[in-house]
C-alpha cells in the first residue's frame, strides 16, 4: 500500500479519473482518497513507479507521501 501527494486533486471528478485508470491497469486495486488533504492511498499489485506514470499520465502528477 502506497501513499501519494497528488497536488492537482482538487475535486471529485480528479478522484474519478485517478480511480479510472488505475482500476483499468488493475481493476483488483483498492483506492482511499483524502481531497483535503491532496492524497491517495492505492494498494495494488502494480509497483509504485507504474502507479506513479499512471497518474502523470491521467494529468495527476504524484510523489510518494513521507
Amino acid at each position: 500500500m502506497t501513499k501519494f501527494n497528488v497536488p492537482d486533486m482538487t475535486c471529485g471528478h480528479c478522484k474519478m479519473a485517478i480511480e479510472k485508470a488505475v482500476t483499468a491497469a488493475d481493476e483488483a486495486a483498492d483506492l482511499a482518497f483524502d481531497l483535503d488533504a491532496r492524497t491517495v492511498t492505492v494498494s495494488s499489485t502494480l509497483d509504485d513507479a507504474a502507479l506513479a506514470g499512471i497518474l502523470a499520465k491521467e494529468g495527476y502528477p504524484a510523489t510518494p507521501a513521507g
